[in-house]
This record gives C-alpha cells, structure tokens and sequence, in this order.
C-alpha cells in the first residue's frame, strides 16, 4: 500500500441527508478525506465539469434522486472520456435486480445495498473506503 501525501477526494452523490452523514462520519473515522456531497447527477456532472475542482478519486452514488437519477448519471459519467476512469460505487437502497444489473452494464465499479443497521451501514462504507481509496491502484490524476 503506498503512502499518499495528500487527502483522498470523495464525491457522494445522495440526496437524504440522514445518510450522508452518516457516509461522511463513516469517511472521517477513515483518515483524511475531502468529501464534496451534492444531491443530484445535474449537480454531481456541474462539479465534475467544474475545472476549479479536484478530479475526485471516487464517486459514491446513490440511485433515486430528483432531476437526473443515479442511472442516469452513471450512465453519462462512463461514456465521458475524461470521467469514465473515476471509480464509482452505487450505494443505494435498491437491491432490485434491473438495478443492480443496470449499474454494471453502464460500468460501476461495485453494487452495495445500503444495510438498514447502523453499524453495518457504517462498516459497508468503510469497506468501500478501504478498498478505493487505500487499495486499489487508480490510474493517475491528469
């Protein structure tokens, strides 16, 4: 595992607050994060886009939101030559299986159901954490 010498960029984006606090908490408990929350992919592909902001080295992704849903900007992010190789995790409460293989045929990364205990859901959160941010090896920042 190599030593990083500045803080991981998270982008989640998820419309309930309950539960991006608790991702964030889950995050912070983690070491040092950046985490930018937006609640929508309308919102999510303006900061993407955003020239001034950090290219984020994740993206956790919730699907039901307003305006333009998680499938939707899945889908958009991975046709998009300069975002395509940013990792994203759907995090969501769907375990519908159209979902579920809908997420995979537009490229996510990985499919978790949000667990409905706490302390699962934390550890959940954690483990995506641990594995995209201090595991696995991410192509280099442009």
């Amino acid at each position: 595992m190599a030593a990083t010498t500045r803080p991981h960029d998270v982008l989640l984006v998820e419309d309930d607050i309950a539960d991006a606090m608790l991702i964030q908490d889950a995050l912070a408990e983690r070491g040092t994060r950046n985490l930018t929350q937006v609640s929508d992919g309308i919102a999510a592909l303006d900061y993407l886009r955003d020239t001034a902001n950090e290219r984020p080295d994740l993206i956790v992704l919730d699907l039901n939101m307003p305006r333009m849903n998680g499938r939707e900007f899945l889908a958009v992010v991975k046709e998009d030559p300069d975002l395509r190789t940013i990792p994203v995790v759907v995090l969501t409460t769907s375990a519908a299986p159209d979902d579920v293989t809908g997420a995979y045929h537009h490229h996510a990364n990985a499919y978790v159901t949000k667990p409905v205990n706490l302390e699962e859901f934390e550890a959940a959160v954690r483990s995506i954490d641990s594995f995209y941010l201090d595991i696995a090896v991410k192509p280099p920042r442009e």
